[in-house]
């Protein structure tokens, strides 16, 4: 099995009026940045790094990064540069992108550049996932949202090749041309490095990533219709005649450790008191109706089962996003927040495996209001009592991750040899 770490990143200051159990809630591009704070931004950024490499210290497998633009719930509007830094200041850990939205970018070989040189910096650490992005994005980077599924497809397809086919060579597609394509860079990994597909509405992009033999990373959903979901991958790749398993399906969801059960109920209280976020339930903000149904971006009828139980703000059907569109209690009762002591977590992790049987999962920590203190205990539980007990279980459920099973073929990886460095003194294995 494959565990990852991730946190939103949120912009906390309770001097915003947005921030605490009574604050405020967002609507999604209706917050101007004249509040914004830059030497609390630059405390937080830090923060959230130093949290990454302890994270790595305490045996994650994966430090997972995402991006939203224009918007105070996620600090990560330039996810490549924090995976920059990450390359350098870690030593082990997969640096995972979920994802870089490349409908919006007009100039795709930009990417193929940064993220090679983060694939090169990392010795091949790199795990490169996009995402279609929501309707926020489209329209802060004034993107036309029906293109959004063409421009995704044809900008994978350009990096890929960029990447792989020696150049130069000319590009000359509908959304994106080039005349000269021989990006100075190369991935460190051969033929490139992985590539993965979160989601949590769209029917095509699930269904996309079962064709194209990736792994697909469910977003915070319910259990139930999330096995639905992971279900209709198998059958596609059935029908493309080839066996997916728990290689090809991820799950993110909230979960926090904490020294007794009384401190890890308070803290996890504080997932839903941050900074509104319409991909956090409890505290989605309120919606911004222009940014709901933009004509094309997705299909009205080829939606997952996820998508009848996601708020309005993710692109779901289920009513306002309200500010307490699913409570804390209901979140606690359907394990999509789970939180406790390792004794009382541990078991019902194990509920959540046995149910949906991921290869790759996530734990969304330290995020809302949490501090950096509540942030560091719940990670150093995890690394001395929660992962250990976690890949016991996986390993009796049979659950391998997609760096021990090819995705694509269902074979079982053959443990590379050492990469040795050359020094001034001979080679060394980093």
């Amino acid at each position: 099995m494959f565990i990852g770490y991730f946190t939103e990143r949120p912009y906390q200051d309770p001097k915003s009026g947005y921030f605490g159990a009574t604050g405020k809630p967002i609507m999604d591009l209706d917050v101007s940045n004249d509040i914004y704070d830059a030497q609390l931004g630059a405390h937080l950024y830090n923060r959230y790094l130093d949290e990454k490499i302890y994270a790595e210290e305490m045996g994650f497998d994966g430090l997972m990064l995402n991006e939203h633009h224009s918007t105070p719930f996620c600090m990560g509007g330039a996810m490549n540069v924090e995976a920059s830094i990450l390359a350098r200041i870690t030593q082990r850990a997969k640096i995972v992108l979920l994802g870089n939205i490349i409908p919006i970018w007009d100039d795709p070989l930009w990417l193929v550049e940064q993220l090679s040189m983060i694939d090169m910096i990392s010795r091949g650490r790199l795990v490169s996932g996009w995402v279609r992005g929501t309707g926020r994005e489209s329209v802060a980077h004034n993107v036309e949202p029906h293109y959004n599924w063409e421009r995704f497809k044809e900008a994978h397809e350009l990096i890929v090749k960029a990447w792989t086919t020696p150049g130069p060579f000319r590009w000359e597609g509908k959304h994106y041309q080039f005349r000269h394509v021989n990006p100075w860079v190369k991935p460190y990994q051969k033929p490139h490095p992985p590539i993965w597909l979160p989601g949590v509405v769209s029917r095509d992009s699930l269904m996309w990533a079962a064709e194209q033999r990736i792994p697909y990373i469910m977003l915070a959903t319910e259990m139930e219709p999330t096995k639905q979901a992971f279900q209709l991958y198998h059958d596609t790749a059935a029908e493309l005649g080839y066996e997916s398993g728990p290689q090809n399906i991820g799950y993110l969801w909230k979960v926090h450790v904490d020294e007794t059960e009384e401190l890890a109920e308070a803290t996890a209280r504080k997932y839903v008191q941050g900074p509104s976020n319409p991909f956090l339930a409890g505290n989605e903000g309120t919606v911004n109706p222009a940014l709901l149904s933009l004509p094309g971006l997705t299909s009205r009828r080829r939606v997952l089962p996820t998508q009848a139980v996601a708020t309005q703000a993710r692109g779901g059907n289920a009513g306002p996003g309200g500010v307490l569109g699913r409570p804390y209690e209901q979140q606690i009762e359907d394990y999509t927040i789970i939180s406790g002591t390792p004794d009382s977590v541990i078991p019902k992790i194990r509920h959540v495996l046995e149910t949906i049987r991921p290869g790759s999962i996530f734990f969304w920590d330290g995020d809302g209001a949490m501090t950096h203190d509540d942030a560091m205990r719940s990670l150093r539980l995890m690394g001395q009592e929660v992962l250990p007990a976690v890949r016991e279980i996986a390993d009796e459920l049979e659950l391998p991750g997609p760096f021990e099973v090819d995705p694509a073929t269902g074979n079982p990886y053959v443990a590379d040899p050492p990469v040795m460095i050359p020094t001034g003194d001979g080679y060394t294995n980093p």
